[in-house]
């Protein structure tokens, strides 16, 4: 197990070991003493989504009951970002970016107060995430992912959206109101 340092300190990525072998391979997606470092929280729902390529899912957050995150890709590519919301944090509104595929073994640990997306850069991508506390549609909040506050330079320039996200508000309406 490996964990690294990101741009944005309570960003981490995590690195799994792959066991590899004539059968396949068996890894660990969550062993219990990632958990005990670098305060994990307790996760208490595990998500898993199926998209195909030039899908991008984002930015959402939840607005009084933050959800931190464990992303990874157990089928695929993807471009993941984690845009900071914390308005008294040193990095208000920075953004990590990092691939994540099938291959590199990698997780990213977005810790709570924080917006979240992901962009499929394969024909298709099989995406997991455990949550810390559980989707609330009432306490969801979201912005444009093409937003020019945080000006997110993404791969693709006209990604495969949902009407959601489509019609999300320009983030600078929202930090008036709710962020």
């Amino acid at each position: 197990m490996q964990i690294i340092d990101l741009s944005i300190p309570d960003v981490k990525l995590l690195c799994a070991e792959k066991h590899v072998d004539e059968r396949g391979y068996f890894m660990e997606s969550f062993p219990e003493k990632w958990g005990k470092t670098g305060n994990m929280p307790l996760f208490v729902q595990d998500n898993f989504a199926v998209s195909k390529r030039h899908v991008l899912r984002g930015m959402h957050y939840q607005k009084t009951r933050p959800q931190a995150k464990l992303v990874w890709v157990s089928f695929g590519s993807i471009i993941d970002v984690a845009v900071d919301l914390r308005k008294n944090s040193s990095t208000f509104l920075s953004y990590v970016m990092v691939q994540l595929t099938e291959d590199n073994n990698q997780q990213i640990f977005i810790p709570e107060g924080f917006a979240h997306g992901y962009l499929v850069q394969s024909e298709k991508a099989h995406v997991h995430y455990k949550v810390s506390s559980s989707y609330n549609p009432k306490d969801e909040g979201s912005f444009r992912y093409d937003d020019p506050t945080v000006h997110i330079s993404w791969p693709e320039k006209s990604p495969i959206l949902s009407e959601k996200d489509r019609t999300a508000p320009f983030l600078q309406i929202q930090q008036k109101e709710e962020v």
